[in-house]
């Protein structure tokens, strides 16, 4: 396990006991009107304590009950005010929303992000409804419906059915445009307050619904979990549903500041709101912001594993195999690729939905791969499956290799993401070593051919302005019209385009060195010369 998922377990344990435990909030006597406008412009609990500032987590772990209550104490100054506390009182501590969640259209689900899981819960708003809602008018309910044990059980229990293999989990959540702005008008609320009380409030002090969601649920997912680390990563997205009353006037403010962009997401909002004037804003906006009708739903919750990276070298030994799929004008031209023959079963033993496959290079359908074999990798995507010890790569690698004679694998093992850059670093650098079966048009003898040995080439394609080098070459004489040619080249070199010459583009080529028409009937690569990834002992 790595430090930080050590450190963050060890946290969870220390925090986990006190949770519903009632705490004094660390308030002071600035927050006290704060607090009571913020109670009257329908903001929930939570939501009170971001936009007093409040960063001590224990403080949003503790029950919605417990909370709202301390808030009403908080704001009680002397017996002549009892009654309209009473009555803050029974609205805030009424049965939350949350216990009356419906689960039937979510579906949930796991990522993994090196190790972590990822689940992140995407929410929409309901419509314009009274001032006598129980919704939040600033959060949508998240913090009020999304934040306890109850609905931690319901997301780890379907996670727990996805039967994803993770070490540490990353909690997410996309939330609608509209909170954003809403969020702007009570931070506007709020700010004429303090302004009038000479206190400085910053909308950056504020404690964001991603924190305050983040502070309450890792700690009870990680206990459903089993003890899993939980970290949490924050996403926002736009989504449909929106409250009738405010659609117009947000899609208003985002295009008008957008750059003519007829694009509608949470950050072109975020960054229209960081434009617009608070004149202009509240032109089109109530401050505070009015209550929802319905809180927020849990569209849908998520699984996704980060995804695992494979890699090793592969030898093809067929000369009607190209490296990956050929598809032409929709027409599949050959019945498999090297990229099928290695990700089949990869793909299968890791239960994953999808791949990417890249190598150093490629090489054409006509040529082999011999040697130690081309660098290749594979990306897995969204593995259920994530470990694998030595043994079982070995059976992986034992696995492709029998399951067809046109290619091999070797060197087979689990990368990091960060280690795939070594597979293309260097690529003008690093040379590559060929066999090419040469023709002659002229008749030729050995002695016609040996000057070549001693020939170093630097050739080039005018028209694309791309100098190579061959290193060095050796020739084999076969018979009067044809000798094998071994090439070191720098990658990137157009072998068969040096022999040919490619009607004249490419200079020098072996026609104009040898005075004879050239071409080249076989190719094999005999090795790319990168040190990676590293070799495994057979």
């Amino acid at each position: 396990m790595s430090v930080l998922s050590s450190f963050l377990l060890i946290s969870f344990i220390c925090d986990l006991c006190p949770f519903y435990s009632c705490i004094m909030l660390p308030l002071k006597e600035k927050d006290r009107p704060i607090v009571k406008k913020l109670l009257e412009a329908g903001c929930c609990a939570r939501c009170v304590l971001r936009f007093c500032c409040l960063g001590v987590q224990s403080a949003y772990r503790q029950s919605y009950e417990d909370t709202a209550k301390e808030l009403c104490a908080f704001i009680s100054d002397s017996e002549n005010n009892k009654s309209q506390d009473a009555a803050v009182l029974e609205q805030h501590t009424e049965d939350p929303p949350r216990k009356k969640i419906k689960m039937d259209a979510a579906e949930t689900g796991v990522q993994s992000e090196g190790d972590s899981a990822v689940v992140p819960a995407v929410m929409e708003e309901g419509d314009a409804k009274p001032a006598d809602s129980d919704v939040c008018a600033v959060c949508l309910g998240v913090l009020q419906e999304f934040c306890d044990e109850a609905y931690a059980i319901k997301i780890s229990d379907v996670v727990k059915v996805k039967n994803y293999q993770f070490d540490t989990m990353v909690l997410s959540v996309s939330l609608t445009a509209q909170l954003s702005v809403r969020e702007h008008s009570c931070w506007l609320h709020v700010k004429k307050e303090v302004r009038e009380k000479s206190i400085c409030l910053d909308k950056d002090d504020v404690i964001q619904v991603k924190e305050a969601f983040k502070w309450t649920m890792q700690g009870l997912m990680s206990k459903e979990l089993g003890g899993v680390p939980v970290v949490t990563k924050f996403e926002v997205g736009f989504h449909k549903c929106f409250c009738h009353q405010w659609r117009h006037a947000t899609h208003s403010l985002s295009f008008h500041f957008v750059s003519q962009q007829n694009v509608f997401t949470r950050m072109a909002v975020v960054k229209a709101l960081e434009k617009v004037s608070d004149e202009k804003f509240l032109k089109k906006f109530p401050c505070p912001p009015t209550r929802p009708a319905r809180k927020c739903i849990a569209q849908e919750v998520q699984c996704l594993h980060v995804s695992v990276f494979v890699a090793g070298r592969y030898n093809k030994f067929s000369r009607t195999l190209p490296q990956t799929p050929w598809v032409i004008d929709g027409e599949r031209r050959m019945e498999s690729s090297v990229e099928e023959l290695i990700a089949a079963s990869l793909f299968s033993s890791f239960r994953a939905e999808g791949f990417n496959f890249s190598s150093s290079g490629r090489e054409e359908v006509d040529v082999r791969t011999l040697g130690n074999g081309r660098p290749f990798a594979l990306e897995l995507l969204n593995p259920h499956r994530a470990r694998f010890n030595k043994a079982e790569v070995r059976q992986l690698q034992e696995t492709i290799n029998q399951s067809s004679d046109k290619i091999r694998v070797r060197d087979l093992q689990i990368v990091s993401r960060d280690a795939m850059g070594h597979m293309k670093e260097g690529e003008e650098d690093k040379t590559k070593s060929y066999t090419a079966l040469i023709w002659t048009q002229k008749a030729i003898n050995k002695d016609d051919i040996t000057f070549l040995e001693e020939t170093k080439v630097s050739h080039r394609r005018p028209l694309a302005v791309r100098e190579r080098v061959i290193h060095t070459m050796s020739t084999c004489f076969l018979d009067t019209h044809h000798f094998h040619l071994k090439l070191r080249t720098q990658a990137g070199t157009y072998i068969k385009e040096f022999v040919h010459g490619d009607f004249g583009r490419t200079k020098p080529n072996l026609c104009d060195l040898l005075k004879t028409e050239t071409d080249i009937l076989e190719l094999d690569v005999d090795s790319v010369d990168v040190d990676w990834p590293p070799s495994i002992p057979e």
